[in-house]
């Protein structure tokens, strides 16, 4: 009778504490996912039942404020903005981090070590101490006010350094010193077999660093005036603030902060898995 019950008492335990974390982790997602609800459901009110607390359904679904929004708003050019240049800025950091990752990793030279240690403890400063000087740059060089100047100011990742080469770390050397042996170039190498092993903290990289750039506010917001060059967050406040309009419209601005968000959900959509995966498992050597 005492075995019986010593062998459910695990099963037991088991059960509750799957069940444990699965209301824990139903709590956190409830609060997680509470504010896309809401705006969601805002987008679709009308101004009185957004100021009405009692309302949280939409009784009448303005579907007009999410068509205002995509053709009789400068939003979609603000979006389209903020894509190709997050998108060229991504390209542009995975390949100088990855250059630099595969140096430090895989190539020997005197102070390897102190050239990393270096380009971490610039990840250290504060990046508004870094705004003046950025500046002074880009207006000697003719860069304000110009897509130019937001994507060459941004060209290369502390972070995206440092992420690439703790996954490179886990490469072993020797299939590296195996192409180079056979006449692949440190390009081919990098490339070719170093990234395709690696790809997890690529999709990783980009990813972070894609929401970061699409959804930057302050630098941008410095370095340009236009509204032609504006990307998405301050296109959306100049467009809600300036002469005041639609600013008390706070349908439209939930409709436009909705219409936002999709190219990110749809983005994560689709990179979750490697996203999630990380690099575990993906690098070995058989022989």
């Amino acid at each position: 009778m005492n075995t019986r019950y010593s062998d459910k008492n695990p099963l037991i335990l088991r059960i509750l504490g799957i069940a444990g974390k699965t209301v824990i982790l139903g709590i956190a997602c409830v609060f997680t996912a509470f504010p896309f609800l809401w705006m969601v459901l805002s987008s679709l009110k009308t101004k009185a039942d957004i100021l009405n607390t009692d309302v949280f359904f939409p009784p009448d679904p303005q579907w007009n404020n999410i068509t205002s929004i995509l053709f009789d708003s400068p939003i979609p050019k603000y979006i389209f903005n903020s894509m190709w240049v997050s998108l060229a800025i991504v390209a542009l950091q995975i390949v100088t981090g990855a250059m630099l990752a595969y140096a430090i990793v895989f190539l020997k030279f005197r102070m390897r070590r102190v050239l990393f240690a270096v380009v971490m403890a610039t990840y250290m400063l504060p990046v508004a101490a870094t705004y003046i000087p950025s500046y002074i740059i880009l207006a000697d060089w003719g860069l304000l006010d110009s897509f130019g100047g937001l994507i060459i100011s941004s060209t290369v990742s502390i972070f995206g350094i440092f992420l690439l080469r703790q996954a490179f770390m886990q490469i072993p050397k020797g299939l590296v010193e195996a192409a180079r042996m056979d006449g692949a170039s440190h390009w081919r190498a990098l490339w070719e077999i170093v990234c395709p092993m690696t790809k997890s903290s690529f999709i990783t990289f980009g990813l972070m660093n894609f929401i970061g750039t699409y959804n930057n506010y302050m630098w941008p917001s410095l370095i340009t005036k236009t509204s032609d060059y504006f990307l998405v967050s301050q296109g959306l406040r100049a467009f809600f603030v300036r002469d005041g309009a639609y600013g008390t419209e706070w349908a439209l601005v939930m409709a436009a902060s909705a219409v936002v968000v999709i190219p990110l959900l749809v983005l994560f959509a689709f990179t979750q898995r490697w996203f999630i995966n990380g690099i575990g498992g993906e690098t070995g050597m058989k022989g």
